[in-house]
C-alpha cells in the first residue's frame, strides 16, 4: 500500500488525546487514562531546551499512526551536564511500518545525547544490540530488605511532597525527592550516624513467569552499598505497608542483602557518550507513565 501524505513530525501538547487513542490501540493492557497521565506530566515537567516535550510521531492525512515517546533530562556530571533520554513507548499502525524506520532514525539523530532503553521486551535483545545499544544492566535483585540488621541509631522518614527542605540533603536531592513523591512514588530518608540517605521506591507489578511476593522498584539510591545499609531499617517501614520485597537493577547479587537474583528480565541498554547509573530511574516512563 503506496502512502503519499505520511510525514514525522515532533508531538505537540495539542496531540495528546489522539496520541493516546493510538497507544491505547497498540498496547493491549494499557488503558487510555494511563497513557492520559503520562502525557499529562510529561507536558508539565522540566525539559532541556532545544529538544522534544513529548518525542514524534507519524501522520498520515492528519491523523496519527505511529509514535515514539522520548523523556528528555538534563544530569549534572560534575561541571558538565548530560542530556538523556529515555526512548519509551513505540508504536506504529501495521500498513505503516514501513514508515517505521523514520521514527527512530529522527529520534537517535543528537550524537551528544545518551540515549537508553528500559523496558526492551527479551525478544528485542539481540535487534537492539544490532543498532549499537549495549547492556547497562543485565538483571534484577528480589532482595528482602526485613531480614537484615537496621544499623543502630537509625531512623527512617517518609518525604512528604510539600517539603521545602530535608535536613542532610542538598537543594537538587530534596527537589528530586518531593518531585517524585508527587509522581505517587514513595520518597524516603534514613539516617544513620554515618549520614543522610535518599532513596526513592514505586509499587511494581510482577509480570508473570517469575513467582515473588508484593515488591516495590527501587527507583532511585546514590549506590547500591547505601541500600544494603539502610535495608533493614526500609524492609521494616515496607511491611507495614504490605511490601516484602524491594527489585533491584543489578549485574549480580548485591553483598549484604538476601534475595534472588535473576537475568531472565530486567536488561537495559544505552548508546551515546555517558554510561546510565544504576539505581536511578528517575524521570524515566516507570515513574512518569507507571509500572
Amino acid at each position: 500500500m503506496i502512502h503519499t501524505k505520511v510525514r514525522c513530525r515532533e508531538i505537540t501538547e495539542s496531540d495528546a488525546e489522539a496520541v493516546a487513542d493510538l497507544l491505547t490501540r497498540g498496547f493491549v493492557g494499557r488503558s487510555r487514562n494511563y497513557w492520559i497521565q503520562g502525557l499529562r506530566r510529561q507536558a508539565f515537567r522540566s525539559v532541556p531546551e532545544g529538544y522534544p516535550r513529548f518525542g514524534y510521531m507519524l501522520e498520515s492525512d492528519g491523523t496519527p499512526v505511529g509514535v515514539l515517546l522520548l523523556i528528555y533530562t538534563a544530569r549534572k556530571s560534575g561541571e558538565e551536564t548530560a542530556i538523556q533520554c529515555n526512548l519509551s513507548s513505540w508504536y506504529v499502525d501495521p500498513a505503516y511500518r514501513n514508515y517505521a524506520p523514520l521514527l527512530t532514525k529522527i529520534a537517535q539523530r543528537h550524537k551528544d545525547v545518551t540515549y537508553f532503553n528500559i523496558s526492551p521486551a527479551p525478544w528485542t535483545w539481540p535487534i537492539i544490540e544490532t543498532q549499537g545499544f549495549r547492556a547497562y544492566c543485565r538483571g534484577i535483585f528480589f532482595s528482602v530488605p526485613a531480614l537484615a540488621r537496621p544499623p543502630r541509631w537509625s531512623e527512617i522518614e517518609v518525604i512528604s511532597p510539600h517539603a521545602k527542605t530535608i535536613e542532610g540533603l542538598s537543594e537538587a536531592e530534596t527537589e528530586l525527592l518531593t518531585r517524585h513523591a508527587r509522581y505517587n512514588c514513595l520518597s524516603l530518608v534514613c539516617r544513620t550516624p554515618k549520614g543522610t540517605f535518599p532513596f526513592i521506591l514505586q509499587p511494581v507489578r510482577i509480570r508473570r513467569g517469575f513467582i515473588a511476593p508484593p515488591a516495590m522498584k527501587l527507583i532511585y539510591c546514590r549506590n547500591a552499598a547505601e541500600y544494603a545499609a539502610c535495608a533493614g531499617r526500609i524492609g521494616r517501614l515496607l511491611l507495614r505497608l504490605g511490601k516484602i520485597a524491594v527489585a533491584i537493577d543489578s549485574n549480580g547479587p548485591i553483598p549484604g542483602l538476601v534475595g534472588i537474583y535473576t537475568e531472565r528480565r530486567g536488561r537495559k541498554y544505552f548508546k551515546g557518550p555517558h554510561r546510565p547509573q544504576l539505581g536511578d530511574l528517575t524521570d524515566t516512563e516507570l515513574v512518569l507513565y507507571g509500572p
